[in-house]
Order: C-alpha cells, then structure tokens, then sequence
C-alpha cells in the first residue's frame, strides 16, 4: 500500500516538474491575480511543507518551529536556480522518509499541529496538498509558457489516442 504514495508522489513531482519546464524564467514571479501567489511562491511553500511535515516524520510534530510558512508567500525575486533547488529539497526530504517507511506504519499516529493522525492519514493528507499546488503549477505554467503548450495529461481531442496507450504518463522509474 505504501508504494501507491510513493508512485502518486513521483506522478505528481513529474508532473510539476514539466509544467515548471515550459515557465520562462521571466514568469517565475508573476502574480496574476490580487493577493495570489506566484509559482515560485508555490514552489517555496510547497518546498517548506514537505521539509517540515517530513523532517523526522514519525517522532515530531509535522510543523517545525523553524519553519516560517508566512514567509514562504513573501513577494520577492526568486532564480531558476533558487526554484529549482528549493522544488529538488522538498521532495528529497518527502522521499528519503518514504523510502524508510513500511507497510506496518501506515497505522502508526503522527501529529501535525499536535493533530494526531495515522500515517496513512497523514500521507493522504499530504499527496492531495501537493496534488492541489501542482494543479495550480500546471495552470500558471500555461497562462505562462513561452512556447506553445505540450501536454502533460491527455490533450484536447486525444482521448481516444490515450486509451489506446493508458500508460503514456506514468512516471519512468
């Protein structure tokens, strides 16, 4: 069962990592809309979430107190090199926890925010989280992409041509 996280973590990571692709560097900071974030906000936040939630994952609380998530959505200029650093982090600490975690503790307790929660719950909690953030990774993307868009899931008018080929984005190990 833990492998179902591990695998829709890396769908996910993948998938934001070819919308960040098609994001000029001049995009990086955009905000598009009053009091919205812009994608290196996102990746900042989503960054600061995973370290926090994963650091010592199953003997501390999941919100660090030397994370500052207030200022993870501080406008300011950020590099490629800075988004790209701060996206590889956040899931080193995410995948270097999972791959010490088995079956057995799905049903173990963590806390966030002193909440306890299963590890499984937990888990489920945190894949719809990043799930959510690349969503709205992939949408900036898009308004943003220097190039016309490729397609990351199935483009318009492709269904069928999926079908026949269900696995086109899974995720290469």
């Amino acid at each position: 069962m833990l492998n179902d996280f591990v695998d829709e973590y890396a769908r996910y990571r993948n998938i934001g990592e070819r919308a960040l692709a098609q994001l000029p560097d001049s995009a990086l900071d955009v905000v598009s809309a009053p009091d919205g974030n812009s994608v290196a906000m996102l990746v900042r936040h989503m960054s600061g979430n995973l370290a926090s939630r994963f650091t010592d994952f199953l003997t501390t609380d999941g919100e660090k107190p030397w994370r500052l998530r207030d200022a993870e959505f501080a406008a300011r200029t950020y590099t490629r090199a800075e988004v790209d650093a701060l996206w590889r982090d956040g899931w080193a600490v995410l995948e270097g926890t999972l791959k010490t975690l088995t079956d057995a503790d799905l049903a173990a307790t963590v806390h966030i925010r002193a909440q306890p929660l299963t590890v499984h719950a937990a888990l489920a909690r945190s894949l719809a989280h990043m799930a959510y953030h690349v969503g709205q990774l992939v949408l900036l993307a898009r308004m943003h992409a220097a190039e016309p868009w490729r397609w990351i899931s199935i483009p318009k008018g492709a269904s069928d041509a999926y079908n026949a080929r269900p696995d086109m984005e899974k995720t290469p190990k």
